[in-house]
C-alpha cells in the first residue's frame, strides 16, 4: 500500500491482440515496429517485447474477433519521421501526427497506423522544450 492507504497501480505485463493471421500480425510488430519476437508454441499464438510488456498475438479463442480490439499506444521519438518510416514499410496510415495536447511541461503528439488486421495502433511522443542553457 503507498502512504496514502491505496495499493500501487499495477504495471502492464502482456497485451493480447486476436488476429486471423499470426504470421502476417508478427511480420507487422516485429518488422515494421521494430518489436522483439520472443517465441511462437504454434501457428495460431505468438509473443513479442514491447519493453517492459509481452504482446502476445493469437487467433481468437473463444474471446475477441480479429481487427476490433483495444488500441495499442507506442512511445517512440521523432514521431514525424518514425511514422512515415512505417508506413513506407507497408503500414497503414490512419492518421499522421499531430499535437492532441499542450501539457504544462510537454507537448503530446499522436500518429496513428493499422496493422494487417485492421487494429488500431497508436504511436505517441512526448516532445519537452529544450532545457535552458
Amino acid at each position: 500500500m503507498s502512504s496514502s492507504g491505496t495499493p500501487p497501480s499495477p504495471a502492464l505485463g502482456q497485451v493480447a491482440i486476436a488476429v486471423a493471421d499470426v504470421g502476417k500480425a508478427v511480420a507487422f510488430y516485429r518488422d515494421i515496429l521494430g518489436l522483439t519476437f520472443l517465441f511462437s508454441p504454434n501457428e495460431n499464438l505468438a509473443f513479442l517485447q514491447a519493453g517492459e510488456v509481452r504482446l502476445m498475438l493469437s487467433t481468437p479463442q473463444g474471446y475477441g474477433e480479429s481487427g476490433k480490439n483495444s488500441t495499442l499506444y507506442f512511445k517512440v521519438t521523432d514521431i514525424g519521421a518514425t511514422h512515415a518510416s512505417m508506413v513506407a514499410q507497408g503500414a497503414t496510415d490512419e492518421r499522421v501526427p499531430a499535437l492532441v495536447a499542450p501539457m504544462p511541461d510537454h507537448d503530446l503528439w499522436m500518429g496513428f497506423l493499422r496493422d494487417p488486421e485492421g487494429n488500431l495502433v497508436g504511436l505517441m511522443e512526448e516532445v519537452r522544450p529544450p532545457a535552458p542553457r
